[in-house]
């Protein structure tokens, strides 16, 4: 895990995030442009945006996120698979796929996990990794738990707290439930409402290893970076 003091390792940490319905062109362009000069682990935008990105990072080792079911996750399987797909084939390298939150309340836990690795399935055969949002400001605590050992049944990479849509975003007692939940078998992303250093510490001491931010410049500045 990072200290505070080294800028750099926790750059690596944080997904460069922005997927607003009205980010425009050059603010994506600006977001790869940061991406670039402090070493972000990856850019994250929304689906439209991945050839542009993946153009504007080409030869780089930030790589190339987006989301799929976003953000209410209550898509058809077969297109969050297609969705997947395309955007695998346009260079995305981590896909970051909103559960089936109402089939996960309902109790349907076959139909989450189904979900899940229609999803996995094409992501692996494309060489990229899942992070699973299971968006826990509107989970019990018993469904938080369920959603993180669907999401590793199923062959994601990662769980992923929130969209940043739902009314909340990441705590630090979420991110501990789901590291105990899923231990050793997949790893945590924090996401949603992480805008300064404090915030993004408490996040990676709670067992995250992954964060993804908005503010991720100002946290890094906030480090010490230039």
């Amino acid at each position: 895990m990072p200290s505070v003091s080294d800028w750099q390792a926790a750059a690596r940490l944080i997904d460069h995030t922005l997927l607003k319905p009205e980010a425009t062109a050059d603010q994506v362009t600006q977001l790869c442009r940061e991406a670039l000069k402090f070493g972000f682990a990856n850019v994250c935008v929304q689906p439209y945006y991945v050839p542009m990105v993946g153009s504007l990072l080409q030869s780089s080792t930030v790589k190339v996120c987006t989301v799929i079911g976003f953000p209410s996750g209550a898509t058809l399987s077969e297109c969050k698979r297609f969705e997947a797909s395309e955007v695998l084939r346009r260079g995305a390298r981590e896909l970051d796929m909103v559960i089936n939150i109402g089939a996960l309340k309902s109790g349907d836990h076959a139909a989450v996990q189904a979900d899940i690795q229609a999803v996995a399935e094409v992501t692996h055969q494309g060489g990229a990794i899942l992070k699973v949002i299971i968006e826990t400001a509107l989970l019990t605590r018993e469904e938080k738990i369920k959603a993180c050992e669907l999401a590793v049944a199923a062959g994601a990479e990662f769980v992923k707290t929130s969209t940043g849509f739902a009314g909340g975003g990441a705590t630090a007692a979420d991110v501990t439930l789901m590291r105990q939940a899923v231990g050793n078998r997949a790893k945590v992303k924090a996401s949603g409402g992480i805008r300064n250093a404090a915030d993004f510490q408490a996040m990676v001491s709670a067992g995250a290893d992954r964060v993804g931010a908005s503010a991720s410049v100002a946290i890094v500045r906030e480090l010490g970076a230039p």
